[in-house]
């Protein structure tokens, strides 16, 4: 059994509270089982249990073996001396702290259909693992779980931009671009896009903002798509030979390093996805005047945001994938799905920070708002997420069940989500003994 499970028994008391004694035999009452602890330290800090008319108030600490307190050499650690309870499941050693002494150890006792229940989710081979079980949760529940993982999605994502605002000096315009850039490429050239962005700062393109073949030429020189013999095609190609003119002045004026060209990947991209399309389209949304930050923070609603981000590439993408080589024609402008996308993984989570940062709440609600405002997103995990019985309604709430799918249901992490934790805490019986497969 691994502790996490004796870890949920203790957090939500679906133990046997008369099976908590002291040495003397004495019931432990619990009146709060602490706040859990995910980083280093004992389990639960700030717990209290009552021992005849004595309140104790410290930390809790839980093993499946009392043996494992001095095994993890906690009794040589001073941060385990407040610890007022050591639950286990098998006492089979007194153990002390580093003062010398002894820890009050006991054993927890639970239903046993419990751990089966635990068992037959994270044993499931289904992807969502709890999918049979969800028609029975009440939705209000589950709209409540899918409220806050969305603002957990948003979170994990701030981080990111934070980190970039540290790196950048605090700097916005900058931040905005390369979280812009890291979601240009989708998958595939998500990478290349934001190592292109560290390659070129911001602040060069926006001193030609008012050309935008020089924006193009610092884009296409930087990413190394200029270099010779690259594409063969484009030896004579008038576009190609302006670019690569007005890169090699602009790289000797600002001692530009570039990117290797052969990082893009253009197999088993759909050719209006190609990079190099990309790359024009990031070229005029990136050539606005007044600079795209400003227009950002100044967007109330998503259509705004949408006509800062649906553009077209140069008019030789309309009929060109690569330089040098024609081809059929195109549109070469950014959808709204990929202009949504770009909204969401990129502006929302730079408006939700810079709110915070500025103590502007407004910004902040306004952040949540558009992402309530934009269609759900249509991918492989929502389809999962339909199969399972569930339909997002907006990208707030597909947001959320990409965040359950990939945090929780893929880690198995079901004693961690609420959906999980319900379906466990009923203690259903198993039908066959031998769905018991494995321990997770």
């Amino acid at each position: 059994m691994k502790e996490e499970f004796l870890h949920y028994l203790w957090k939500y008391k679906l133990y046997d509270s008369t099976s908590l004694k002291d040495n003397e035999g004495n019931i432990i009452n619990v009146i709060h089982p602490g706040d859990y602890n995910h980083d280093s330290g004992p389990d639960f800090f700030n717990a209290r249990i009552l021992i005849g008319k004595t309140v104790w108030a410290g930390n809790v600490e839980i093993h499946t073996d009392a043996s494992q307190f001095m095994l993890h050499g906690h009794h040589e650690d001073p941060a385990y001396n407040n610890v007022i309870l050591h639950v286990v499941l098998k006492n089979d050693k007194k153990v002390y702290n580093s003062r010398g002494d002894e820890v009050l150890t006991v054993e927890i006792d639970y239903p046993p259909s419990i751990y089966d229940s635990y068992l037959t989710l994270v044993n499931n081979s289904y992807i969502i693992a709890c999918q049979d079980n969800l028609s029975d949760i009440d939705q209000f529940h589950i709209n409540q779980w899918i409220h806050s993982l969305s603002i957990e999605r948003l979170e994990n994502k701030t981080t990111s931009v934070i980190d970039i605002l540290n790196e950048t000096g605090n700097d916005w315009d900058e931040v905005l671009y390369r979280m812009i850039c890291r979601y240009f490429g989708f998958r595939l050239n998500s990478e290349p896009f934001e190592m292109l962005s560290r390659s070129l700062p911001f602040r060069i393109i926006r001193k030609h903002s008012d050309y935008i073949l020089q924006i193009e030429a610092l884009l296409f020189g930087s990413a190394g798509m200029l270099e010779e013999g690259l594409f063969r095609e484009a030896v004579k190609d008038k576009y190609y030979l302006d670019l690569a003119r007005e890169f090699r002045a602009l790289s000797s004026k600002y001692n530009i390093n570039k990117l290797h060209g052969y990082i893009w990947k253009f197999s088993r991209l759909r050719p209006v996805n190609f990079p190099t399309i990309r790359i024009s389209q990031l070229a005029h949304i990136l050539s606005v005047a007044g600079g795209l930050f400003s227009h950002v923070i100044e967007a109330e609603t998503t259509q705004q945001l949408r006509q800062l981000l649906e553009v077209s590439a140069s008019e030789y993408w309309h009929d060109h994938y690569v330089f040098g080589k024609k081809s059929r024609k195109i549109s070469g402008k950014t959808g709204v799905q990929a202009t949504d996308l770009l909204i969401i993984n990129s502006i929302i989570p730079v408006l939700f920070v810079y709110g915070r940062l500025r103590n502007r709440q407004d910004i902040c609600e306004r952040a949540v708002i558009l992402l309530e405002s934009i269609a759900t997103e249509e991918n492989k995990i929502i389809r999962e997420w339909k199969t399972a019985g569930i339909n997002a309604r907006s990208a707030f709430e597909s947001q959320a069940l990409i965040q359950l799918r990939n945090e929780y249901c893929r880690r198995r992490r079901c004693i961690d989500c609420r959906i999980g934790c319900m379906i466990i805490s009923r203690g259903q019986k198993l039908r066959n003994d031998k769905e018991l497969i494995l321990e997770p």
